[in-house]
């Protein structure tokens, strides 16, 4: 079989014609002159096949990730190397070159081209959002019969600073768009009701507390008649601090632990933990603050009783020996609470 356009019958033939002749006109590469895309000018995103998507990345790797979506390489090459390189930006016009190698029956072909991306810049939704102030849930802190501490109210930024820009890597509504320092708490407006549960159960993890959600309708979207909600989280931290005193049913105790899923306490009278669940927090009654409980100091120490100074009169206020006083030593300041005029020393934890 000969080839018709050389008339060589020696060469292998791809389809009518050899292979001499078919790598005259056979381009292994193909790529536009021109390309465009559409870049939000504000976190980089790209719009692609009518979506957004690779949010904050940089302009260089835009172009180049243009240039590997516009390349065509045929299937019959094997071996295939392409070298991307800008040679110089134009304003949002990047000059590129794009370099191919590959192998085609064993023969080696490098072609060349030299093509322009564009960049279109644009809003993209999420960031029209966020410059519209937008927010999908607002996250209402109270204290419980007492007012936030500043140690509470600075662990709280915290948290929520942390979460927000842990979570902004993967959802870019995952901002506070506005703090409201109101007389009886702070509210926390923020962008993305999926990040703001974030911070919700991280606030919980660390303070623990009653939560109650109440959706609010807000709008309608017009072309799908879908109803647009708001959310309204309220967090109520407890009445209680570690360190207070609190009864809980027949029991008196100090609060050692506070989470999500429960209080941990430990009983003054017994010496033994117990925990509380939030399904009965209402039952919880304060009786000391932390701040508040008396001090004194031990006097006396024998086998059999632990004397120590009455705090409200400066009497000797002798108590039974137990294994949990031991520790103690004459001239030890020790906190002590009174129930039904008797004093119990607490054991530190």
């Amino acid at each position: 079989m000969f080839c018709p356009e050389c008339g060589i019958s020696d060469k292998e033939m791809i389809g009518n014609i050899c292979i001499d002749c078919f790598l005259k006109d056979y381009h292994f590469l193909e790529i536009p002159e021109n390309i465009k895309i559409t870049v939000c000018k504000h976190c980089n995103a790209k719009y692609y096949k009518g979506n957004w998507i690779d949010e904050d990345i940089p302009e260089e790797e835009i172009i180049y990730r243009a240039l590997e979506d516009n390349i065509h390489i045929d299937d019959m090459i094997e071996n295939e190397i392409i070298d991307l390189n800008i040679m110089q930006m134009r304003g949002t016009i990047g000059e590129c070159r794009v370099d191919g190698i590959g192998n085609f029956k064993g023969r080696e072909l490098r072609e060349h081209y030299n093509t322009n991306v564009q960049i279109k810049h644009a809003t993209c939704p999420t960031c029209s959002k966020r410059a519209s102030g937008y927010y999908e849930v607002v996250i209402q802190l109270r204290a419980d019969e007492r007012e936030l501490t500043n140690d509470e109210k600075e662990k709280v930024n915290e948290i929520i600073y942390n979460v927000l820009n842990k979570q902004f890597k993967k959802d870019k509504l995952a901002y506070l768009h506005e703090k409201a320092i109101l007389k009886e708490g702070i509210d926390y407006y923020i962008g993305s009701y999926k990040s703001g549960k974030k911070v919700l159960n991280s606030l919980k993890n660390q303070f623990g507390g009653i939560s109650k959600e109440s959706p609010r309708l807000i709008s309608e979207d017009k072309s799908t008649g879908k109803r647009l909600y708001r959310i309204w989280i309220s967090l109520r931290l407890p009445k209680y601090k570690i360190g207070d005193i609190v009864k809980f049913q027949d029991k008196i105790g100090q609060i050692l632990q506070i989470n999500q899923d429960k209080t941990l306490a430990a009983d003054i009278k017994k010496h033994q933990n117990f925990s509380i669940s939030w399904a009965k927090y209402e039952e919880v009654e304060m009786i000391e603050k932390k701040e508040d409980i008396q001090k004194t100091s031990v006097i006396s120490k024998s086998p059999t009783n632990l004397e120590i100074l009455n705090p409200e009169d400066y009497s000797a206020y002798d108590m039974n020996m137990k294994e949990e006083y031991e520790n103690f030593n004459i001239g030890d300041e020790i906190k002590v609470i009174k129930i039904n005029e008797e004093f119990f020393p607490l054991i530190e934890q």
